[in-house]
């Protein structure tokens, strides 16, 4: 799906998706995952289609005063009621879309996509504009919180607009990384889930 198609589709349920989570287990798989990423307190961080802000509230919970947390979403709705939702000045809103980040390079220190990567009609492109923002020793996590085959089925039921948004293997998915010049840290692709990190190397 296109940027302009992605906008109008979650823009026209953003008022549905809190009601469709289910929030105590997402937060609970979040602060577990998150509790082993070793993330520093002052590291800015960003949220790549964070939608209602479920995420960014994950995220503020591992970072000190000093931290911060971009987040984008293509959504200006999704934006809307994450703002009124997360009242907190280490967060950056930005209705933007990935493959051109409002962002300068080498600025981040951690990317997340969580339960976005299927959305992308061009992986290669995102994964590059990642790259560029983020800091050399930065990471990028692409991260769903149910199995690929769960994912794939419920796009595949949730009618034209997003059944055709296949979320592939981790092993196809690290490998476009691996293009764009990131290092592969880890990949978890089963029935708990489905997660990739990756890194990008210091600069020479």
């Amino acid at each position: 799906m296109d940027s302009q198609a992605n906008a109008v589709f979650f823009d026209s349920i953003a008022h549905q998706w809190d009601g469709w989570e289910n929030l105590p287990e997402l937060r609970r798989k979040l602060a577990l995952g998150l509790g082993n990423l070793n993330i520093c307190p002052s590291e800015t961080l960003l949220d790549i289609g964070c939608g209602t802000g479920n995420i960014v509230l994950g995220l503020l919970g591992q970072l000190s005063p000093h931290g911060r947390v971009v987040a984008i979403d293509v959504s200006s709705r999704m934006i809307e009621i994450a703002r009124k939702k997360i009242p907190d000045s280490r967060i950056t809103w930005s209705i933007a879309n990935a493959f051109q980040l409002p962002l300068a390079n080498n600025s981040i220190d951690r990317t997340f996509c969580c339960s976005v990567w299927p959305h992308f009609d061009d992986p290669p492109a995102i994964s590059r504009e990642i790259f560029r923002v983020l800091r050399s020793g930065g990471f990028m996590h692409i991260w769903h919180f149910q199995s690929r085959a769960q994912i794939n089925q419920i796009h595949a039921e949730a009618g034209p607009a997003v059944n055709k948004d296949v979320l592939a293997p981790a092993t196809e998915t690290a490998t476009v990384l691996g293009q764009a010049g990131f290092q592969i840290m880890g990949m978890l692709d089963n029935e708990q889930g489905y997660l990739v990190t990756a890194f990008k190397p210091p600069q020479r």
